[in-house]
């Protein structure tokens, strides 16, 4: 207990909800009709003919363009004159929990999502509010995922907007007003605590989306539905379900023959989950699915007989008029460690060995950055681009040369990269003019364990986060990590396989990346700026503070002959909810610049954080419950008491004691279950909740100076 106690004093956690609610407000007529206007003609061929333009003036796709390249053309702001650019207005998002969208443009029209799947649209000429549309997503369920109550994006299609609920519901709106037009509930039928947090994508009128929930035990699938009416048109399920019934099609029958019936894997749904990347090449009709972990992490659990566990930690393509499975290539057979392949992916057309190449760039969570042949599946090279521990290398074939002892998790042992990922959900983007891939890199130190008695849905105290539904099958820093945490940006060599050049940063978790043609990159931070690179060199070139962290994408766009570059900030995401790096936090804001811009930054407010928690009084003898029940309902979400800091939620170790002392007011249908706090109204009893109160107090009168 003491080992688990210990490990606990460093773990770096994950989960919940708070957040202020988004008031709507309408714009003027005639922005309304420019709105509706534009989104109009948005269409595959507009998106095609954007990317094919000699300048990219709008940014009308999450990626900007169906390769998901994030490479804007347009050089008017430029490694020259970047110096000057200034803010030219900012807009109050009224969120405090996670912001991660990255904010499509089409004729100075902007759509951006908050935190709750929160949808603004913005007129980017004032600055000013159009409409917003609030989902109402039920904020006291805001545990039944694992990473944030965030969203990543729109849509824009022929007229309308299309938003991913948090609750699982798929919307689309009307462009002009805001209003619904309809509403699909995309996990009907299935079981599990399923979200959304992608943003969706439009391929050949098909409304493209995926779900999160591989920790609590779902079966991944993407859906596509009729753009114009909801209509499902197919669906196809990233991992096989149970075996004693008919398989959905033949690829789920190949898949069945790579894991491990013993195991039961369908009662914990298998995982797979395609919860954010994909890309599409309309010359071959090809779309590009990467899919996620497995259900539960611990292979030894779910496939007890080993095997590769068809599609874990897959790119996938499929036919996007049917769904139909065409091939796949596996980054990380047999996933024993949270190793999801839905990081962005981007398609390119690079020279290899003096040939020209039509190819998928990956640099998942495992660690290494992949170059694959998107025409038919075929690995061509893949090189580490951080430090790993699970494999030496991959060998022709395009299988791991794993590293024997990662596998062996019988004992505490350091991951890495960890399941946060050497390169999480934050897109990378790619620059043709450099050749260069600009990857938000990272290592956030946590050491696994198999839990040799884990059953499904067995809420054991100790178990992380298993009372909010958690099903991985594994203990997290039962003993202190002896890796070192670190972010970094890396410019990569997708030809050469090595690093070009690269930027230590103070934290992990930093922002997306944006290229352009005027040889610049941008990425915000951790610690909370947003920064301009010289795309060659690495020269930093710019810098501006934002307030709070960073974790979004920029975006950049032409209006009435101006180039504009904006970003949503706003500090959460999985590692934001109970770290930070910054002394400063403020609502979601999206900020826009330009050449000249002189308007004044909005207030930065100081974080509140009082000193430790003193004075509650408490039965040292249950410390040790306390922190087993710790573990299972809170870790995740508010982190150790006073060792972390706190992210967007606060740390409970620097609450006030009158907090503490009054606990079960605020965990049994509490005032904070409007900003997300869950109802522990039968979980936790009154000597639970006592327990608990003794471990926050407890742990801070351990590690208070003498």
């Amino acid at each position: 207990m003491k080992k688990i106690h210990s490990g606990l004093l460093v773990l770096a956690g994950a989960l919940l909800s708070l957040c202020a609610p988004v008031a709507t407000a309408q714009g003027s007529a005639s922005a309304q009709d420019r709105a509706g206007a534009a989104v109009k003609k948005v269409n595959g061929d507009f998106i095609r003919a954007n990317a094919a333009q000699k300048k990219t003036p709008d940014w009308p796709s999450y990626g900007l363009d169906y390769a998901e390249t994030r490479f804007s053309k347009l050089d008017q702001v430029n490694a020259g004159n970047v110096k000057q650019l200034g803010l030219v207005w900012s807009y109050n998002l009224e969120s405090t929990r996670g912001v991660e969208a990255t904010p499509l443009v089409v004729d100075g029209i902007m759509y951006v999502t908050a935190s709750w799947s929160v949808v603004h649209a913005v007129d980017t000429r004032t600055g000013q509010r159009l409409w917003t549309f609030d989902p109402q997503v039920d904020k006291s369920k805001g545990f039944r995922g694992c990473c944030d109550v965030v969203n990543r994006g729109v849509a824009l299609y022929e007229g309308k907007v299309y938003v991913g609920a948090y609750d699982g519901r798929l919307i689309a709106l009307d462009a002009a007003t805001g209003q619904k037009v309809w509403e699909k509930n995309t996990i009907e039928g299935q079981k599990g605590s399923y979200t959304i947090t992608g943003a969706p994508r439009v391929f050949k009128g098909k409304v493209i989306i995926g779900n999160g929930g591989a920790e609590y035990g779902v079966r991944g699938y993407v859906t596509a539905y009729d753009a114009a009416t909801g209509e499902q048109k197919w669906r196809w399920f990233t991992v096989p379900g149970d075996p004693s019934k008919p398989f959905e099609d033949e690829s789920m029958a190949r898949a069945a023959k790579t894991w491990d019936p013993s195991g039961k894997y369908w009662e914990a749904g298998g995982g797979g989950t395609a919860w954010d990347t994909f890309a599409f090449d309309p010359e071959l009709n090809l779309m590009y699915v990467g899919t996620g972990n497995g259900s539960p992490w611990a292979r030894s659990k779910r496939s007890p007989g080993g095997g590769d566990n068809l599609y874990l930690g897959s790119v996938v393509a499929l036919n996007p008029d049917t769904g139909k499975y065409v091939w796949h290539y596996q980054e990380t057979p047999g996933d024993n460690w949270d190793y999801t392949s839905t990081q962005p992916m981007i398609l390119a057309n690079i020279q290899i060995g003096g040939k020209p190449r039509k190819v998928i760039l990956h640099a998942p969570k495992n660690g290494f950055f992949f170059v694959i042949d998107r025409t038919n599946g075929k690995f061509i090279s893949a090189r580490n681009f951080v430090e790993v521990n699970w494999a030496t290398g991959y060998d022709t074939n395009g299988r791991p040369i794993e590293i024997a002892a990662a596998r062996q998790n019988e004992k505490p042992g350091d991951s890495i990269p960890g399941p946060f990922g050497a390169h999480n959900w934050h897109p990378m983007s790619f620059n043709p003019q450099t050749g260069l891939a600009y990857v938000p890199a990272q290592h956030v130190p946590l050491n696994l364990m198999d839990d040799k008695d884990w059953k499904f849905d067995q809420n054991v105290p100790g178990r992380p986060h298993g009372a909010m539904g958690w099903n991985t099958a594994m203990f997290a820093n039962a003993e202190p990590p002896k890796s070192k945490p670190f972010g970094r940006l890396v410019a990569w060599d997708p030809v050469a396989q090595k690093e070009a050049w690269g930027v230590d940063y103070a934290s992990p978790w930093n922002g997306g990346t944006l290229t352009t043609a005027g040889n610049l990159v941008f990425q915000g931070t951790a610690d909370g700026r947003l920064l301009a690179y010289n795309a060659k060199t690495g020269e930093k070139l710019w810098e501006t503070p934002t307030g709070t962290g960073v974790v979004a994408a920029p975006s950049t766009y032409m209006v009435d002959g101006k180039q504009y570059v904006s970003v949503a900030v706003g500090w959460g995401g999985v590692y934001g909810l109970a770290q930070r790096a910054t002394e400063r936090q403020g609502p979601g804001t999206v900020y826009t610049f330009a050449v000249g811009g002189t308007a004044k930054m909005p207030e930065f407010v100081q974080y509140r954080m009082s000193k430790l928690v003193e004075g509650v009084k408490y039965d040292p003898a249950k410390v040790q419950a306390g922190t087993m029940l710790y573990v299972s309902n809170c870790v995740f979400c508010h982190g150790v008491p006073g060792v972390d800091r706190g992210g967007n939620i606060p740390n409970l170790g620097y609450m006030d004691a009158a907090y503490i002392e009054n606990l079960d007011k605020f965990v049994l249908k509490g005032p904070a279950m409007a900003r997300g706090m869950p109802d522990f109204t039968g979980k936790l009893s009154g000597d639970d909740i006592e327990s608990i109160k003794a471990f926050i107090q407890g742990t801070a009168d351990a590690i208070r100076p003498k």
